[in-house]
């Protein structure tokens, strides 16, 4: 009987190791999911081209006039989006801020060579921050971070490194440490210094960030629970405005927020004079009737 015992105990620990072998093995290829077989489509907006430090071309979308007094959005997409998916929201965005938008598009999306990581994420985002202000002309005063999931990660890294004006992040989630504990794996988090690759933490960055935080989270949202937008909000150094929108999912804060989005997204991309909501009252809309 104990020898039996013994070889359970030794056959589930090994179980065990080899669960957590194949997350480390896969976890990039959780956190980045590239849509496939994305039939081409018309888009209508201006396609740029441009390269990565590490040699990697890479394209994105414009929407909007790109002047040297419009402010620009660098807008980063979540893990199953593609970038021009998201060219409709950026024609609206331009619509109501008059500001210019950019949406990058990463390696390995939209028939793209290359892998996408965690690393790799951050040349793509630096890369694309680089072609705004060199081609673009995309000032260093009234540039915005924009990201929505996956890419409310991305921007916050890319934000810690190159501070923007302010950093706009649409139902983001607090760590990859965070959503991995989601996941049904006891004991996850005692091992998860050994097997990480991917080390976003957007609570850090945004506790150290000079710039102002701006957060709308859908709720309830099946994907990154509610919570993560605001407990992201609250760590923020600089608080703008915490937009909650009942009813919203993961995907559809803009339409389910209508104008209150609007008028929330408006006011974190004015000019920093006049984009200064009061800090003691976030923007959550009441419930839905």
């Amino acid at each position: 009987m104990i020898r039996a015992l013994l070889l359970i105990a030794i056959g589930l620990v090994a179980c065990y190791a080899a669960w957590l072998l194949t997350l480390w093995y896969f976890q990039e290829r959780v956190v980045f999911q590239p849509p496939l077989r994305v039939p081409p489509s018309d888009v209508a907006a201006r396609k740029i081209s441009y390269q990565t430090s590490d040699g990697v071309q890479l394209f994105a979308y414009v929407v909007g006039d790109c002047t040297p007094h419009s402010a620009v959005i660098i807008a980063f997409h979540g893990n199953a989006d593609i970038a021009r998916w998201f060219v409709p929201w950026a024609t609206a965005v331009a619509r109501e801020t008059n500001a210019c938008v950019v949406l990058p598009e990463y390696r390995g999306y939209d028939a793209l060579a290359g892998r996408p990581t965690y690393a790799t994420s951050a040349y793509d985002a630096r890369a694309a921050l680089e072609y705004a202000r060199a081609e673009l002309g995309a000032p260093r005063d009234n540039t915005v971070y924009f990201g929505h999931s996956l890419g409310s990660a991305i921007a916050a890294e890319l934000a810690a490194a190159e501070t923007p004006r302010v950093l706009v992040l649409q139902s983001p989630l607090t760590s990859a440490r965070a959503m991995a504990e989601r996941m049904i794996t006891p004991g996850l988090s005692l091992f998860w210094e050994m097997i990480s690759r991917v080390h976003f933490d957007t609570v850090m960055r945004v506790s150290s960030l000079d710039c102002p935080v701006w957060v709308s989270h859908g709720d309830p949202d099946p994907v990154v629970p509610t919570r993560m937008g605001r407990e992201v909000f609250a760590a923020a150094k600089h608080k703008g405005e915490l937009l909650i929108v009942p009813g919203a999912g993961h995907n559809d804060v803009a339409a389910v927020g209508g104008r209150a989005y609007w008028d929330w997204l408006r006011r974190a991309v004015a000019p920093a004079a006049t984009s200064q909501p009061d800090r003691g009252a976030p923007a959550e809309m009441p419930p839905a009737p």
